[in-house]
């Protein structure tokens, strides 16, 4: 079977334990307008998705003007970064982690439906990005998750095949790409599952079994 060359992890709920900082910030510039998603819906449909689809389910299911979209969008990237510069900070078994893959060899990168801005300044304040070959965003692709566009991408820029590729995957739409992408992929619950030993192991099963768990 072919080596695993190359690591490629989802941000949000993986690197970074984001999820309610996106559920905040994104309810906070709904309400200046008066709308709100409930924190079980926003776990149970909208978690993962880039917030231009957020929006545009807003609209279809509860009627949210597609003219506030943009207004909406900007307010939410606002306060998504204020919250990323309080609140975002490094975590010893990611630097750890990432830092003992480099150094092992393996290529790595970042794909995620959030935008750039919060992508780079994540993984700036995580002290993650001297690790990291490639970044990429929901802006640097067509098709974000659930299609697996963004992580072919990835694995083109970083030179490898699906088949030597590890993916790090937390929620439905993130699995459900990295699968179809062809590569192999590790389902995490939390960042804090995302530790070394654990990437190692799933390595070593991946290349004696071959098999996409």
């Amino acid at each position: 079977m072919a080596p695993i060359r190359a690591i490629v992890f989802d941000m949000d709920g993986v690197l970074i334990d984001a999820k309610e900082w996106h559920y905040e910030a994104l309810n906070r510039a709904l309400g200046l307008l008066g709308h709100a998603i409930s924190r079980y819906d926003h776990i149970a449909t909208y978690d993962g998705l880039p917030t231009r689809k957020k929006l545009e389910m807003l609209s279809l299911e509860r009627g949210l003007p597609r003219q506030l979209h943009a207004f909406i969008n900007s307010l939410k990237q606002q306060y998504t970064l204020q919250i990323v510069h309080n609140e975002c900070k490094p975590m010893f078994q990611h630097e750890f982690a990432l830092s003992t893959l480099k150094a092992d060899g393996l290529r790595l990168a970042v794909a995620s439906n959030s935008v750039r801005a919060s992508v780079e300044l994540m993984m700036e304040r995580a002290s993650l990005t001297p690790y990291l070959d490639v970044i990429l965003s929901n802006q640097d692709v067509e098709h974000a998750k659930p299609h697996p566009e963004i992580f072919q991408v990835a694995m083109r820029r970083l030179g490898v095949a699906p088949s030597e590729t590890l993916v790090l995957e937390d929620n439905p739409h993130g699995i459900e790409a990295g699968r179809a992408s062809g590569a192999h992929v590790m389902v995490v619950q939390r960042p804090e599952d995302v530790v070394y030993d654990r990437i190692v192991e799933r390595i070593r099963a991946a290349e004696t079994a071959g098999a996409v768990a």
